[in-house]
């Protein structure tokens, strides 16, 4: 398939119109419509729906997007790999939950960079949902996640446990920390789940923030409470910079490092990374 093909279509679902996706993907309008029209002769059915208020998805053209924003991805891979250097045998994409980049596998890529001095390393930080498509399509190598994929074509490793607790900047014992101050900080599927079936009845908080670790940043300015990874608070619990709400639930999720081989360089740096975590985490 062209990939302009699938780059068109795309640039269709986010605008929601040929004209506009004309100016996205700097052509003719008519150029977007034959476009599309051949990208349908190809799969043999519609991909859109077209109207007055612009162009809607059918069914088949929602089973095509993610594939659609696969075969982009592996195609931004390719560039890349096609343009590095000489000195570089190939590259490692890897991908990882926000909580998990911070004060921990940041730290581990100076000792990946040592391990494997002839590839290109490439670090993102995404959402589990994005990291579990981007996983199983091939576009990333090693994905870090508190969801590994439960599909026998993986190869998933333990790397560690995370405790998340709730803590407070609020220095009066006084304040209820659930109470006006509390951040819903969102910390994926699995915490909104668990967060939801031991608040059931706790009111919707003023803010709430998809920010990970940023959200701490809140607290240093503002007095409130909110979820956060144990290891990445402690200190400043010991320093008295943060206090811990001793009698709030806690919720305990295991770091997974998957990969799609159980050898080769993503697999052996998802050992490297396992080895890290545990030398590093209580």
């Amino acid at each position: 398939m062209d990939i302009e093909l699938a780059r068109t279509f795309l640039a269709v679902v986010e605008t929601g119109s040929f004209f506009d996706a004309a100016d996205k993907v700097h052509v003719t309008q008519s150029t977007v419509s034959m476009r599309i029209r051949s990208l349908e002769e190809q799969l043999g059915r519609p991909v859109f729906e077209r109207g007055k208020s612009g162009a809607t998805l059918t069914p088949a053209g929602r089973r095509f997007h993610r594939h659609a924003q696969a075969l982009m991805r592996t195609w931004s891979q390719a560039r890349l790999d096609a343009s590095l250097p000489d000195a570089f045998d190939m590259s490692l994409e890897i991908g990882a939950v926000p909580s998990l980049w911070h004060k921990l596998l940041i730290g581990a890529l100076p000792t990946l960079r040592e391990a494997f001095p002839n590839v290109a390393i490439n670090a993102v930080s995404e959402r589990s949902e994005a990291l579990s498509r981007q996983i199983e399509d091939g576009t990333l190598d090693l994905a870090v996640t508190y969801r590994p994929l439960n599909t026998a074509e993986l190869n998933a490793i333990q790397l560690f446990e995370d405790a998340f607790v709730l803590v407070t900047s609020n220095p009066d014992p006084k304040v209820d920390p659930l109470g006006d101050g509390y951040v819903l900080i969102d910390w994926g599927p699995e915490f909104r789940a668990d967060h939801l079936l031991n608040y059931p009845h706790l009111a919707r908080p003023a803010l709430q923030l998809g920010l990970g670790m940023l959200g701490l940043d809140y607290l240093r300015v503002v007095p409130g409470s909110g979820y956060f990874p144990y290891r990445a608070v402690s200190g400043e619990v010991e320093r008295g910079k943060l206090r811990l709400v001793e009698d709030a639930p806690r919720f305990g999720y295991a770091a997974y490092a998957v990969t799609s081989e159980a050898e080769g360089i993503p697999a052996d740096a998802a050992r490297i990374l396992q080895k890290f975590a545990k030398a590093r985490v209580q």
